[in-house]
């Protein structure tokens, strides 16, 4: 699907003719080897954005949250209820995806996709997935073994959040961590922030023109 454009905070920010804030990404990670380059994502998208990580209880095998970059803070399932006591107060998974302006799995496993394509919602990341505003960009960067790529239900769930408006970051052809040649590698972190930046920056300009 077509990336669709800033937030509405942002163009309401253009409208006021208001300095923008810095955009607001949330990276999730998902139980995948490619999860070892999480840190280094959230680095590159904190040199022009405001970050929040969600992470897996899977991807916990792979990402030590201690190693974060300062300013970005992270998210685990077990904290996702804890604000709740009582009818009114905050849910986690709402209050992040109303937060954000565009969020990007990084790496999505194939179990994670099932998931999402199926519309279940058994933790924080595919919690925030089902409640998320389809106005903001959601975009997914898939990471599996070759086979699990080449499997007929992995074409039909990416079919399936084609059509539910998620976008897809292709996956690169390489030597992966199991020693198999495929083309189903996490794309690099530079080429992930780089491309979403561009993209934000390309509407963005499309927002300053509309008000100007």
């Amino acid at each position: 699907m077509e990336y669709t454009g800033p937030s509405t905070a942002y163009r309401e920010s253009m409208q006021l003719n208001a300095p923008p804030r810095k955009p607001r990404i949330l990276l999730a990670a998902c139980g995948s080897v490619a999860a070892l380059k999480f840190t280094n994502l959230c680095r590159c998208f904190s040199e022009w954005a405001e970050v929040r990580a969600v992470l897996t209880k899977a991807s916990l095998n792979y990402i030590d949250g201690a190693t974060l970059p300062k300013d970005v803070i992270s998210y685990t399932d077990k904290v996702d209820w804890l604000s709740w006591k009582k009818i009114g107060d905050s849910v986690l998974h709402i209050e992040l995806s109303r937060w954000a302006d565009i969020m990007i799995v990084a790496p999505l496993s194939v179990n994670t996709l099932g998931k999402i394509a199926g519309g279940l919602c058994d933790n924080l990341l595919t919690s925030i997935v089902r409640a998320w505003d389809n106005s903001k960009p959601l975009l997914v960067a898939p990471a599996m073994k070759t086979f699990m790529w080449n499997n007929h239900f992995t074409g039909q769930h990416l079919r399936t959040i084609d059509e539910l408006g998620i976008s897809l970051i292709q996956p690169l052809k390489k030597r992966l961590a199991s020693g198999e040649h495929g083309n189903d590698a996490m794309a690099e972190p530079s080429l992930i922030s780089s491309t979403v930046r561009l993209l934000m920056d390309q509407k963005l300009n499309q927002v300053v023109m509309m008000f100007s």
